[in-house]
């Protein structure tokens, strides 16, 4: 399809004069990034935690699963939460104020002495978790250049993984109440560096601030940047003041279909199966390396980290939509293999070698194909298609879904098991996978390369880049 001139844009030619030095660019995406590796902290908190909590009489076995369970939990209230944040306070602000429910969550749960205590301080780490999952892809979005965009929105999944890493290495060291404690100080630190970066200056255009949309792009650009020219771009696509509610956005396709596309994928990336085959990670490593698992469980932690830093690479010379695909595929064939390897364990028909080492082989192939695609690029697209004015709102709405599902599978799954037994499970989850890629080749746009004011002025239908 042929690309057209975006109406009120001078597009890429214009765009390339914004690029200069990256530096200023990247330290403050790095500063506001702590929040995704305090959410990855989090999540990696429980699997090393969990086990000394029982030791020490803090939990009771039956008890642990609802700790697990809680960061999702507080996560459906933290969404909405952020969404609605970044709209009255603004993005700044927003990363500043999540950095609270880190510090206060593992606080409490550092000081606990009683299993209530550590739930309220888990709840309270997963609020800080949902408002991440809004706050830090919109900011990051909203203040790159076009070519930027693409590396440093992928680098909120790597941060997360890299904290999620931080906390299983960690957790080989210390107890939980230690590991509590050493998890307050990214908490505190990413709110203090919030206090180094400038508020996004699409924000300020929305809020009739023009002067200080200038300024915070000087902050954010190279001395030799155009930021006068790149303000007017921006201010082109920008709509002052004018704030949409969540069923204004239903009636306007130019609004619904960007809804309609985030909550999708948000939706297909827990649909991907990824809790399902991280809840059997252990007991697959301890049937192939035994008393080692959780160190193998460590080097899970790093494919994930080396398959996030090959997206970051890829991400704006492959493009989002050719990643999805394939790390789709990837994910689709690993799991229907992991299906046909529990279907085969039940009749005794592998041998020795095959059943301690194909499932090990079929995960960390499924882990580089998550990491490719359905990790990063969720949250990346989500940012990039939604609109500057219903941001906050469809963002929730996004989280909401993908939070939810998360929960919906997590406590279904046991129930999901016995109905379908282990290999039906996995063979539900590629069927997934498949309908990820056919829905990515009908509906997702192509983004790279991609001004945000062009792409909202493709749902218009003013633009296209759906190619």
């Amino acid at each position: 399809m042929a690309e057209q001139q975006p109406v009120g844009l001078a597009g890429r030619a214009v765009l390339s004069k914004y690029e200069g030095s990256y530096r200023k660019l990247v330290f403050i995406c790095m500063c506001a990034l702590v929040g995704a590796f305090n959410f990855g902290i989090s999540i990696g908190y429980s699997s090393p935690s969990i086990p000394s909590m029982i030791k020490r009489g803090v939990l009771k076995k039956d008890e642990s699963s609802w700790f697990g369970s809680l960061l999702t939990i507080g996560a459906l209230f933290g969404g909405p939460l952020g969404g609605w944040l970044i709209e009255k306070i603004g993005r700044k602000l927003s990363l500043t104020f999540l950095s609270i429910p880190f510090a206060a969550g593992f606080f409490i749960i550092a000081s606990a002495s009683e299993s209530y205590q550590c739930y309220f301080g888990r709840f309270l780490t997963g609020i800080g978790s949902g408002m991440v999952t809004v706050c830090v892809p919109i900011y990051v979005a909203e203040i790159s250049t076009t070519s930027m965009r693409g590396i440093l929105g992928s680098c909120v999944q790597l941060f997360i993984t890299i904290g999620i890493a931080a906390a299983y290495i960690l957790g080989m060291f210390f107890e939980w109440r230690w590991l509590a404690n050493l998890c307050i100080v990214p908490s505190v630190l990413g709110g203090i560096l919030t206090f180094m970066i400038p508020e996004t200056p699409r924000w300020l255009l929305m809020k009739n601030r023009k002067a200080d949309a200038i300024i915070s792009l000087q902050l954010l650009r190279d001395a030799h940047t155009n930021v006068q020219e790149e303000c007017r771009e921006m201010e082109a696509g920008s709509d002052p003041e004018q704030r949409v509610s969540f069923f204004e956005i239903l009636k306007k396709r130019e609004l619904s279909l960007p809804l309609f596309i985030g909550v999708c994928i948000m939706i297909f990336q827990q649909l991907s199966g990824i809790n399902a085959v991280m809840f059997f990670t252990v007991s697959i490593f301890e049937s192939a390396v035994g008393e080692f698992a959780y160190k193998a469980t460590v080097i899970i932690g790093i494919v994930q980290i080396l398959g996030t830093l090959a997206a970051v690479y890829l991400m704006d010379k492959a493009g989002r939509r050719k990643l999805l695909q394939i790390g789709g595929l990837i994910m689709a064939v690993t799991l229907f293999c992991f299906g046909l390897y529990y279907k085969l364990s039940a009749t005794g028909m592998l041998s020795a070698f095959m059943k301690t080492w194909f499932p090990v082989f079929c995960l960390t192939l499924y882990i580089i194909g998550f990491s490719l695609g359905w990790g990063p690029i969720p949250m990346l697209i989500m940012s990039e298609i939604t609109p500057s004015r219903c941001k906050g709102v469809a963002g929730s709405a996004a989280i909401i879904a993908s939070w939810g599902s998360a929960f919906i599978v997590t406590s279904q799954f046991s129930n999901m098991q016995d109905l379908l037994g282990s290999a039906g499970v996995f063979y539900l989850f590629s069927a997934c996978c498949v309908l990820s890629i056919w829905f990515v080749a009908k509906y997702v746009p192509e983004t790279k390369g991609r001004s945000l004011e062009e792409i909202e002025l493709s749902f218009a239908g003013k633009s296209s880049i759906f190619v």
